[in-house]
């Protein structure tokens, strides 16, 4: 028998003791009985509830998920069995919302207005912004080093495009600060994916995507189905919506598919193999995007799809999910 099985005969033991006194005892002497018998029992109680097996977790901040890194579970991902690795971070619960934007950038550039809305409209830039203002904000010491003057020598022309990026700050990481920052895409495709608890879904959450994801198909007025329609979209009312309507992962994660685009730190390229917390390449013209969005197809919404813009781009399903280390 385990050591948890016996304290737990020997803690209901002295929890019947303090049911009845033995018999002779009356009055004062059956009260002392009971009282020294629930004495015993309580600090025996406490050790035996907890499970010597199960390390604690810690305590995660207001609307933050402690996730336990290690290897990836989940047999979708790009990282499945590459030999890659993440250590244990926190990740915002839901999409920042345009509430929690407003309380630290002062402004709220969202097309669709509302506190409980995820905000969007916001480029890479303003996130990494965003991610340092509410660092100071709450006491914590920014993840970012930006400067807005000298430009990026790394941020490299699109080879379609040209430059579309005319804004180039140099952004570096303070090394061993604990404030908030976007996830890299292996940490954010890691989380999505159920971390340890991974059930290995199609989606975050669901092998139905209608469970977890608000996409082209169900975010307006009814239901659309045929190909991708822009116009079809528009007269629909298609929009984003409140952050935590739709089911949660195997994390208690929310709008990890769908609603709206969520940016990572990487820029877009080939993905490392055997290392532990990559951050991508050193250099690129995109940064990447994950999760999909209200406007977007249902295949955007798996969480191993990989997408990417101009670190200056902005869109009306273009939000961010928040990230701190330990």
């Amino acid at each position: 028998m385990g050591r948890r099985a016996i304290g737990l005969l020997f803690l209901a033991a002295l929890l019947d003791a303090t049911e009845a006194a033995p018999t002779g005892l009356a009055g004062p002497a059956a009260a002392v009985h009971a009282t020294a018998a629930a004495g015993l029992a309580a600090p025996v109680a406490a050790v035996f509830r907890a499970d010597p097996i199960r390390p604690a977790v810690p305590a995660a901040p207001a609307n933050l998920v402690w996730v336990k890194g290690g290897s990836f579970k989940n047999i979708r991902s790009n990282y499945y069995e590459t030999g890659v690795t993440v250590s244990d971070f926190y990740i915002g619960k839901y999409d920042v919302t345009q509430k929690e934007w407003v309380e630290v950038m002062g402004n709220n550039p969202s097309k669709f207005k509302g506190d409980n809305l995820p905000v969007e409209m916001v480029s890479w830039y303003d996130s990494i912004e965003y991610c340092n203002k509410r660092s100071r904000k709450e006491g914590l010491q920014p993840y970012y080093n930006i400067d807005k003057h000298d430009k990026d020598p790394n941020n490299t022309p699109d080879p379609r495009f040209g430059d579309l990026d005319n804004i180039k700050w140099t952004v570096s990481i303070n090394a061993g600060a604990n404030g908030y920052r976007l996830p890299t895409e292996a940490e954010w495709e890691y989380a999505a994916g159920g971390g340890q608890k991974s059930r290995s879904y199609t989606y975050s959450g669901s092998d139905d995507v209608d469970d977890v994801a608000w996409y082209w198909r169900n975010s307006g007025d009814k239901p659309l189905s045929g190909a991708w329609n822009w116009p079809l979209i528009e007269q629909n009312h298609d929009r984003s919506r409140p952050v935590g309507a739709k089911k949660p992962n195997e994390l208690g994660l929310y709008d990890m598919s769908g609603n709206v685009r969520q940016w990572c730190w990487d820029w877009h390229g080939d993905l490392a193999l055997h290392i532990a917390d990559p951050k991508g390449r050193p250099s690129g013209f995109g940064r990447v995007w994950k999760g999909g969005g209200w406007i977007g197809a249902d295949f955007c919404c798996n969480p191993a799809f990989r997408g990417s813009l101009a670190a200056n781009a902005r869109g009306p399903d273009q939000g961010l999910r928040v990230c701190r280390g330990k």
